[in-house]
């Protein structure tokens, strides 16, 4: 029972960190009502890593004033007050709110459903509007472990025509170690921010005249055409065949599909002769068309189509973030068509794709099976059969996964991959999601042995999520040191005298027509400023070529990771990177 117990109130089990984190964010906002009581309180949850309390402050909250409040919260953790919970009715609710001055509150009072339990959190002289669950105590969360990390500014409610708040974020643990260590981690994550390495390393840029669309440069687009290059390699060999459907498509179509009424406000719209289209911010409509546009039988499935579609989506300015949030990207989607019977032998295929294109990264990843929503559609039976022929298929090829009770698409159940990078943080790229519905609105049909026709079932699929997004993912994974087989420059040649320019643009022109990617770095600097820029740059082999070099046909190979691997043939050289690039080899 004890283990039980402890378990239960461990910072593993993700209730208690929640609920822990949930009581911070009362903390932080306490704090901040005893040191500015002018400033009106909005929400604060509790997040993925963390929480945050958005505020309506008549001053900017700098740094200065951010470790004035933590050190409040210290203070408050000390003080050990309970936390109690009360309800009152409506009306009294809101009446108390509006007698604090907290106009935010009392507007969410007021769009709470008629029957809801309205309920507050005292403690001490501190009382907010909210939810729970929290803690017992201040006492129970540990005052110097405890961090505020930044300050943003953020829309009441999400809303870009309402006021704009300032949200201060923090981070708590049980014990400062845990803190340390994450904040270590932290600054090691700053250090690989793919917004500063693909600016240093020339991959990518943003401008003011595309907020959100990406310009890739030219050792970026080596990249991305690399990847894309693995991509198609990777679904041949697995059975997929790729189309590609407009970027455009009119009303009509995403009416049928539910977009134009439920997506709309996400979608870029325009008017041609006379009637309206929408630029497509999935890939799936399209490739419902394709299926339609030819007769299938039995014989065809299950029919796995892949597509790298460029869609675009209308995000709010303030939630765009490098290549992480856009407002256009390829999706690597890709739908299979197939029976009922074929289901579970179709997701562990996709499985096994997964599995090989993530550890070719060095990713491994958790599956998290998300089952039915209270909004679903479709009969009941349906949904079991699906979602249990997803359970069972992941449990046949012994991976473990979680439950994410009510997280299903409202067409079908799904499993997500969270892939965890070098670092231990977890992106949620993959996704296999089972579709009853979109098969049944394009009436999608099929004839069966028995001569009749079917109505296929089906999966959308992405293994990327997209390219530019897992672009900066493994940006970050690698601090920016891709593989040999990924790296835009895979070899830079670093003549130490103007003498050796001739030798090493014959080894470049070898090189070049062996299939690798280099460069030759002719300019009259000193050598060691010419290997130390090589290696800020993250090329994986430099060649330094000298005199000795010329007389005895070597070169001498240099790591980026500073080895000095000494002189070799070029013969040696070549097989040592021609082996790297095949194999994949992560160093």
């Amino acid at each position: 029972m004890s283990e039980e117990i402890n378990q239960q109130f461990s910072f593993e089990n993700p209730e208690y960190r929640k609920t822990y984190w949930h009581t911070c964010s009362h903390i932080l906002a306490q704090a901040v009502k005893r040191l500015f009581p002018e400033v009106k309180l909005a929400i604060g949850p509790s997040i993925e890593e963390g929480f945050y309390y958005d505020m309506d402050s008549p001053f900017p909250f700098t740094p200065e004033i951010l470790e004035q409040i933590e050190a409040e919260m210290r203070k408050i953790c000390k003080e050990k007050l309970k936390l109690e919970r009360f309800e009152l009715p409506r009306a009294e609710a809101i009446a108390f709110m509006e007698e604090k001055g907290e106009p935010y509150k009392v507007e969410l009072i007021n769009d709470l459903p008629e029957d809801a339990h309205i309920s507050f959190y005292k403690q001490g002289e501190f009382t907010d509007l909210c939810a729970g669950p929290h803690l017992d105590s201040t006492g129970r969360v540990k005052g110097n472990a405890l961090k505020l990390t930044a300050c943003n500014a953020a829309y009441w409610r999400g809303d870009s025509n309402r006021e704009t708040l300032q949200r201060i974020y923090g981070i708590a643990f049980p014990k400062k170690e845990e803190l340390d260590a994450y904040l270590q981690r932290i600054e090691e994550a700053k250090k690989r921010d793919h917004r500063k390495l693909g600016k240093e390393l020339g991959l990518f840029t943003m401008m003011d005249e595309g907020p959100g669309f990406p310009f890739f440069l030219p050792k970026g687009m080596v990249l991305r055409n690399t990847l894309i290059d693995y991509w198609r390699q990777v679904h041949k060999r697995y059975g997929y065949v790729e189309i590609s459907t407009p970027m455009m498509l009119n009303r009509a179509l995403w009416e049928r599909s539910g977009h134009w009424d439920h997506y709309k406000n996400n979608m870029y719209t325009t008017v041609i002769d006379g009637e309206d289209f929408a630029i497509k911010p999935m890939n799936c409509p399209g490739g419902m068309l394709v299926y339609k546009s030819e007769p299938h039988s039995y014989r065809d499935l299950p029919l796995r189509v892949g597509e790298l579609g460029l869609v675009h989506r209308h995000e709010l300015s303030g939630a765009l973030h490098g290549l992480f949030r856009v407002r256009c990207f390829t999706q690597d989607d890709a739908h299979i068509f197939m029976t009922w019977d074929q289901m579970k032998d179709e997701i562990k295929n996709v499985v096994r794709l997964f599995d090989e294109v993530y550890s070719v990264f060095g990713l491994s990843y958790q599956i998290e099976v998300s089952t039915m929503p209270e909004d679903h559609m479709g009969d009941i039976k349906d949904w079991e059969f699906a979602t249990e022929t997803l359970k069972a298929a992941v449990e046949e090829m012994g991976k473990d996964y979680v439950i994410n009770e009510g997280d299903g698409a409202f067409y079908g159940p799904k499993l997500d991959f969270h892939l965890a990078d070098s670092l231990g943080r977890t992106w949620q790229c993959g996704t296999i999601q089972l579709d009853m519905q979109l098969p049944e609105r394009f009436e999608l049909e099929y004839v069966g042995e028995d001569g009749h026709k079917h109505r296929p079932v089906m999966i959308h699929r992405v293994v990327l999520g997209s390219i530019e997004r897992f672009i900066g993912v493994i940006t970050e994974h690698f601090a920016g040191a891709f593989p040999a087989w990924l790296a835009p420059v895979q070899v830079k040649i670093l003549p130490v005298t103007d003498r050796a320019a001739d030798y090493c643009n014959n080894v470049a022109a070898k090189l070049d027509e062996a299939g690798f990617r280099v460069e030759v770095d002719h300019r009259n600097e000193k050598i060691g400023k010419k290997i130390r820029e090589a290696q800020l740059s993250k090329i994986p082999y430099m060649l330094v070529v000298g005199d000795r070099d010329m007389e005895n046909n070597t070169v001498s190979l240099r790591l980026r990771s500073g080895e000095d691997m000494g002189a070799m043939s070029y013969e040696a050289f070549e097989q040592l990177i021609a082996e790297d690039v095949k194999s994949k080899v992560i160093k």
